[in-house]
Parts: structure tokens; C-alpha cells; sequence
């Protein structure tokens, strides 16, 4: 079975900005191109920005249209406790680390520092991607 990823916001921010790496993009390029999934966290702080054009907030409004947006369920919430729990994240993170263990998705992100820490996350950060 092929990998499955959750794109956390700041990648999206990211890459909508071009502001990764080569690498990174064209890796992010290839997933999008096949399923966007992102957490209804994503979609909340992507819509909820204030761009400094409405041309950005359109970009960033078609990429959420685009994407499959995964909600909370009974089980995420579970492990969203236990996340936040264990390893002491803040709420969003535990909330976006737990969608991707329960829906078995390898999470790009760029934090290193909270998502390296849940030890059963499959993790990628699109900044260290070489081609």
C-alpha cells in the first residue's frame, strides 16, 4: 500500500509561498497531485488568516477546497488526550499528530521539535527532503 500523508499548515503555508526547498516542493507537488489531506485545523487556520491580499486568500481558499479535510471523530479525540498527555503539545499539534496515527497518514510538518517527539508518528519535514 502506498504512503499516505496529513499536511500540516505550515507546510501548506509553505508551499503555497514557495518558500521550501526544491526538493521539498516537488515532494509536496507529487502528494497533492495524488490525495491533499489535511486536519480541519489546517482548514480553520488557513481560512481564518488574514492575508495581505485577497488574491492570497483565494489561493489558500482553493487549496482547502481541494483538499480532503479530516474532522474529529471519537477515536481522534482519544488519542489527541494521549498525545497531549504523553508528550506535552499544545492542543492543535496533539489534535493534527493524532489525526495522522489513527487515519495511519505520515504527517509533513516543520516542527521538529513537538512532532519528532510522539514516537509512533510517521514524520517528514519537507525543509530536509534531498532529491
Amino acid at each position: 500500500m502506498a504512503t499516505r500523508y496529513l499536511i500540516d499548515t505550515s507546510a501548506v503555508i509553505k508551499y503555497i509561498n514557495n518558500t521550501l526547498p526544491f526538493a521539498g516542493l516537488r515532494f509536496i507537488d507529487a502528494i497533492i497531485d495524488e490525495e491533499c489531506n489535511i486536519s480541519f485545523i489546517s482548514e480553520i487556520k488557513l481560512l481564518a488568516w488574514s492575508p495581505p491580499s485577497d488574491a492570497d486568500l483565494v489561493i489558500y481558499s482553493s487549496f482547502v477546497s481541494a483538499s480532503n479535510i479530516i474532522g474529529m471523530s471519537a477515536t481522534v479525540t482519544s488519542e489527541t488526550i494521549r498525545v497531549r498527555k504523553d508528550f506535552r503539545l499544545k492542543l492543535p499539534d496533539a489534535i493534527i499528530a493524532a489525526t495522522a496515527l489513527v487515519n495511519d497518514l505520515t504527517l509533513i510538518a516543520d516542527n521538529d521539535n513537538d512532532f519528532k517527539r510522539v514516537e509512533a508518528l510517521n514524520y517528514v519535514n519537507p525543509r530536509k527532503i534531498v532529491s
